[in-house]
Protein backbone atom coordinates (compact mmCIF):
# COMPACT_ATOMS: atom_id res chain seq x y z
CA UNK A 1 0.00 0.00 0.00
CA UNK A 2 1.19 3.28 -0.97
CA UNK A 3 2.10 6.07 1.67
CA UNK A 4 -0.57 8.09 -0.44
CA UNK A 5 -3.41 5.62 0.22
CA UNK A 6 -2.27 5.39 3.45
CA UNK A 7 -2.44 8.93 4.18
CA UNK A 8 -5.84 9.63 2.19
CA UNK A 9 -7.57 6.86 4.11
CA UNK A 10 -6.63 7.96 7.61
CA UNK A 11 -8.02 11.19 6.66
CA UNK A 12 -11.24 10.33 5.22
CA UNK A 13 -11.99 6.97 6.74
CA UNK A 14 -10.50 6.69 9.81
CA UNK A 15 -11.37 10.97 10.72
CA UNK A 16 -7.96 11.85 11.84
CA UNK A 17 -6.96 15.66 12.03
CA UNK A 18 -4.21 16.27 8.89
CA UNK A 19 -2.06 17.91 11.71
CA UNK A 20 -2.30 14.22 13.43
CA UNK A 21 -1.63 12.09 10.10
CA UNK A 22 0.93 14.79 8.73
CA UNK A 23 3.01 13.73 12.16
CA UNK A 24 2.58 10.09 12.61
CA UNK A 25 3.43 9.24 9.05
CA UNK A 26 6.90 12.07 8.46
CA UNK A 27 4.95 14.55 5.92
CA UNK A 28 3.89 17.78 5.17
CA UNK A 29 0.47 18.91 5.85
CA UNK A 30 0.50 20.34 2.41
CA UNK A 31 0.85 17.48 0.93
CA UNK A 32 -2.15 15.91 2.55
CA UNK A 33 -4.24 18.59 1.41
CA UNK A 34 -2.87 18.29 -1.98
CA UNK A 35 -3.60 14.71 -2.26
CA UNK A 36 -7.07 15.17 -0.56
CA UNK A 37 -8.20 17.89 -3.20
CA UNK A 38 -6.86 15.27 -5.92
CA UNK A 39 -8.57 12.44 -4.42
CA UNK A 40 -11.71 14.33 -4.42
CA UNK A 41 -11.08 15.12 -7.84
CA UNK A 42 -9.76 11.94 -9.71
CA UNK A 43 -10.91 9.32 -7.33
CA UNK A 44 -8.66 6.57 -7.20
CA UNK A 45 -6.36 7.53 -9.88
CA UNK A 46 -4.90 9.99 -7.04
CA UNK A 47 -2.78 6.90 -5.68
CA UNK A 48 -1.20 6.27 -8.50
CA UNK A 49 2.36 8.01 -8.65
CA UNK A 50 3.29 11.03 -11.06
CA UNK A 51 6.22 12.12 -13.22
CA UNK A 52 8.39 15.28 -12.25
CA UNK A 53 9.23 16.01 -15.46
CA UNK A 54 8.52 19.21 -16.68
CA UNK A 55 5.19 19.67 -19.60
CA UNK A 56 7.79 21.60 -21.72
CA UNK A 57 11.42 23.13 -21.44
CA UNK A 58 11.22 26.47 -23.31
CA UNK A 59 14.74 27.08 -23.61
CA UNK A 60 15.18 23.69 -25.53
CA UNK A 61 17.28 23.72 -28.89
CA UNK A 62 14.37 24.17 -31.86
CA UNK A 63 14.34 21.56 -34.27
CA UNK A 64 15.00 23.89 -37.00
CA UNK A 65 18.31 24.57 -35.43
CA UNK A 66 19.32 20.74 -35.26
CA UNK A 67 18.48 20.42 -38.47
CA UNK A 68 20.81 23.19 -39.31
CA UNK A 69 23.68 21.72 -37.07
CA UNK A 70 23.21 18.31 -38.64
CA UNK A 71 22.86 19.80 -42.15
CA UNK A 72 26.39 21.66 -41.58
CA UNK A 73 28.05 18.56 -40.15
CA UNK A 74 27.27 17.01 -43.11
CA UNK A 75 28.42 19.35 -45.43
CA UNK A 76 31.73 19.69 -44.14
CA UNK A 77 32.66 16.41 -43.45
CA UNK A 78 31.63 15.96 -47.15
CA UNK A 79 34.09 18.78 -47.78
CA UNK A 80 36.93 16.71 -46.02
CA UNK A 81 36.88 19.72 -43.40
CA UNK A 82 36.93 19.67 -39.48
CA UNK A 83 33.31 19.39 -38.54
CA UNK A 84 33.24 19.64 -34.61
CA UNK A 85 31.84 21.39 -32.44
CA UNK A 86 33.74 24.45 -32.83
CA UNK A 87 33.35 24.69 -36.51
CA UNK A 88 30.02 24.22 -36.52
CA UNK A 89 29.41 27.19 -34.31
CA UNK A 90 31.60 29.41 -36.58
CA UNK A 91 29.98 28.65 -39.59
CA UNK A 92 26.66 29.21 -37.52
CA UNK A 93 27.71 32.41 -36.65
CA UNK A 94 29.26 33.69 -39.56
CA UNK A 95 27.05 32.33 -42.01
CA UNK A 96 23.58 32.29 -40.23
CA UNK A 97 24.09 34.38 -37.33
CA UNK A 98 22.86 32.38 -34.58
CA UNK A 99 25.17 32.29 -31.47
CA UNK A 100 24.77 28.37 -29.71
CA UNK A 101 27.04 27.14 -27.36
CA UNK A 102 29.91 24.48 -27.72
CA UNK A 103 28.16 22.07 -25.95
CA UNK A 104 24.83 22.28 -27.24
CA UNK A 105 26.31 21.50 -30.62
CA UNK A 106 28.08 18.50 -29.07
CA UNK A 107 25.02 17.74 -27.29
CA UNK A 108 23.12 17.80 -30.77
CA UNK A 109 25.63 15.76 -32.75
CA UNK A 110 26.33 12.88 -30.12
CA UNK A 111 22.06 12.51 -29.69
CA UNK A 112 21.98 12.88 -33.65
CA UNK A 113 23.77 9.44 -33.66
CA UNK A 114 27.13 11.33 -35.42
CA UNK A 115 29.58 11.42 -32.91
CA UNK A 116 31.49 7.97 -31.79
CA UNK A 117 32.75 7.74 -28.40
CA UNK A 118 37.08 7.36 -28.25
CA UNK A 119 38.09 5.79 -24.99
CA UNK A 120 40.50 8.41 -23.36
CA UNK A 121 42.49 5.30 -21.25
CA UNK A 122 42.88 1.98 -21.77
CA UNK A 123 40.53 -0.13 -20.46
CA UNK A 124 41.64 -2.22 -16.89
CA UNK A 125 39.98 -4.91 -18.15
CA UNK A 126 42.70 -5.37 -21.08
Amino acid sequence: MSKARLVITAVTVQGRSVAQVARDYGVSRSWIYELLARYRAEGDAAFEARSRRPHSSPTATTPARVELVVTIRARLTGQGLDAGADSIRWHLHHTHGIEISRASVHRILVRQGLVTPEPKKRPKSS
